[in-house]
């Protein structure tokens, strides 16, 4: 399938993996990035200036031609930093203003929304897409009215909402929980046995590609989560043997694990490490999606990486 794909945000940690892999399935793609010299060069990416979205723009040029759009760029997680009007801005009336621009002229516009339009840091039960959506902070929120704008522009649409991701040069909880991994000091998460959905880069990417030639997936919502979850001992078990270590974790109560992270400055990320938090990717991998990554192998694979040597 020929194509023009036009991809917002193609230097940030997805759109960088996912430019070269569109163009090694056959897309020319248009990578849209604030500073276009920072992506890149390659033959069928052609490296283009991404608009202010803090404030209406001309789309008309970047979707001149294209086929498809993957739009990537927003704002993540920055709590008390930004005006919530500015997420607003950014996360959703931007996102509907090129909604509008692409109907009637491309054949698909995949969102990267989130799962936190759907839920909070942790739930009680099997997160799937047929939960009611309640997102608990700015950006779940400016995430889901974003999904509903273009679901109203009438535009043919697909949204997914990942996981949290992980790969090489991930930021966020990730790469905190990762840098305690990289201590010589031994970790009190023996003990934490809850089980976390996480996405790894590589499986986004698959899915990606899978739902903008998959016509079964025009104008649906898809949770996307690596095959199965991990508890998080075993996460940060996996990422000590990513570095070559033991494990090194000893078994403590669960207060004192508290503790331990408000001393890292880390109180708020409690939920994060405690709660349950499972993920149901089935609705997309009933009709033909298959995330190749475990989860275990997946985050050996990112440490080693991290640490200057090859992944296997």
């Amino acid at each position: 399938m020929a194509g023009l794909v036009l991809v917002t945000g193609a230097s940030g940690f997805i759109g960088k993996r996912l430019i070269g892999a569109l163009a090694k399935d056959g897309f020319k793609v248009r990578a849209a990035a604030r500073d276009p010299s920072s992506i890149i060069a390659a033959s069928e990416v052609e490296r283009v200036a991404l608009p202010d979205l803090a404030r209406p723009a001309d789309w008309s040029a970047l979707l001149a031609g294209a086929t498809h759009v993957v739009h990537l760029a927003g704002i993540a997680h920055a709590p008390g930093t930004l005006l919530d009007e500015v997420y607003a801005r950014v996360n959703t009336d931007a996102v509907g203003e090129l909604a509008d621009a692409a109907r009637g002229k491309v054949e698909r516009f995949v969102f990267m929304s989130s799962v936190r339009a759907q839920a909070g840091l942790s739930a009680n039960h099997v997160i799937t897409e047929k939960d009611e959506p309640q997102p608990t902070d700015i950006y779940g929120r400016t995430k889901l009215e974003a999904e509903r704008l273009i679901e109203g522009s009438g535009v043919g649409f697909t949204v997914l909402r990942p996981a949290v991701i992980y790969g090489k040069g991930v930021k966020g909880n990730i790469a905190a929980l990762a840098t305690l991994a990289k201590t010589a000091l031994p970790l009190p998460f023996a003990g934490l046995d809850n089980r976390r959905s996480l996405l790894a880069l590589d499986n986004l990417i698959s899915a990606v590609s899978f739902v903008l030639r998959e016509e079964q997936t025009a104008n649906e919502t898809y949770l996307v989560a690596d095959a199965q979850p991990i508890t998080v001992a075993d996460l940060v078990a996996a990422m000590r043997e990513g570095l070559g270590r033991p494990p090194h974790l000893v078994r403590v109560p669960q207060g004192a694990v508290r503790r331990i992270l408000k001393s890292f400055g880390k109180e708020a990320d409690w939920e994060r490490v405690s709660g349950e938090f499972v993920i149901s990717s089935a609705k997309l991998m009933g009709i033909g999606w298959r995330p190749a990554i475990a989860t275990h192998d997946g985050i050996v694979r990112m440490m080693r990486a991290e640490n200057g040597a090859m992944p296997v």
